[in-house]
């Protein structure tokens, strides 16, 4: 026999961790938001941890609670996805990406898909962690590597890995101007976890760079962008990723030098998935935004 908290209490802990707000989860669950907070305290004595910190402006995730909402999540959105699949006229796709891969390029695309194909249901999970076709109910995965991603997928290739440096407009004609590669040495560079910096300056400039240039690291490469934008640097980045931003003009390519990886973008699925019609009209759609 299953050994679970109570339903009502997951569901409290689970709206106020995408919240962090005790009211704004009240309102999504109908409740008040002292019912709310009663939940998850009833849920905090139960499991003997502490989940949020409370503070007075709202919530924040204790370390547990970080450990603890990602699976609670993702089994509330399989029930979910469990009761929609019950009918046959069911058209829901679960796309999973990483959260800069999402923001950056996929959701601004969604919504042509939607003009081209109203009867599909597209479901985002994006998120750092690979996805499992089998576990987490996702039919489809952009992921950045080289195939083959595991037995039994398929992938077909989304477009390359290729980096340049982004920078606000402001940046190239200031106090500092660039028009070479070494002039980037003298601006902060903007860091993600990918810490392609140094191979992409030792290769531009066909030296080894110095090891003293200031940095500025971000946990994901949306956020090293928005840095960019923000004129607080320059973020190394994938065309695809910026391209709508060089053509408004709120970043430029300050040098011309550009880097591929060998670790470019693909479009996974199972070989044999849940539902092959609707899998395969996606698949055929990402292939035609490049």
């Amino acid at each position: 026999m299953r050994k679970l908290p109570p339903l009502n209490s997951l569901k409290s802990f689970e709206a106020s961790g995408r919240h962090l707000n005790f009211r704004l989860a009240a309102e999504e669950l109908g409740v008040t938001q002292g019912a709310v907070a009663q939940q998850v305290r009833a849920l905090e004595e139960l499991l003997k941890i502490k989940l949020f910190e409370r503070h007075a402006r709202g919530l924040s995730l204790t370390d547990e609670g970080r450990k603890y909402l990602p699976p609670v999540r993702r089994a509330f959105d399989m029930m979910a996805e469990a009761t929609g699949n019950l009918s046959p006229q069911s058209t829901v796709v679960t796309i999973s990406s990483t959260p800069s891969f999402a923001t950056r390029w996929l959701v601004p695309k969604l919504g042509r898909f939607s003009q081209d194909h109203p009867d599909i249901q597209v479901r985002l999970d994006a998120s750092n962690e690979r996805a499992n076709f089998q576990t987490d109910g996702v039919d489809i995965a952009i992921r950045q590597g080289r195939p083959p991603f595991g037995p039994g997928l398929v992938a077909d290739p989304l477009f390359a890995a290729r980096l340049i440096a982004v920078c606000h407009p402001d940046l190239v004609s200031g106090p500092k101007p660039i028009q070479s590669p070494h002039d980037l040495l003298n601006h902060v560079l903007l860091e993600d976890t990918h810490g392609q910096w140094p191979l992409f300056l030792e290769t531009a400039l066909g030296e080894q760079p110095v090891k003293d240039a200031k940095t500025m690291a971000f946990s994901q490469t949306s956020m090293a962008i928005d840095a960019a934008l923000a004129s607080q640097g320059i973020a190394l980045a994938n065309r695809e990723f910026v391209e709508a931003d060089l053509r408004a003009s709120r970043l430029c390519q300050p040098v011309e030098f550009s880097m591929e990886t060998d670790e470019g973008y693909y479009v996974v699925a199972p070989r044999e998935p849940r539902n092959p019609a609707i899998v395969s009209i996606v698949r055929r759609w990402l292939a035609e935004q490049v």
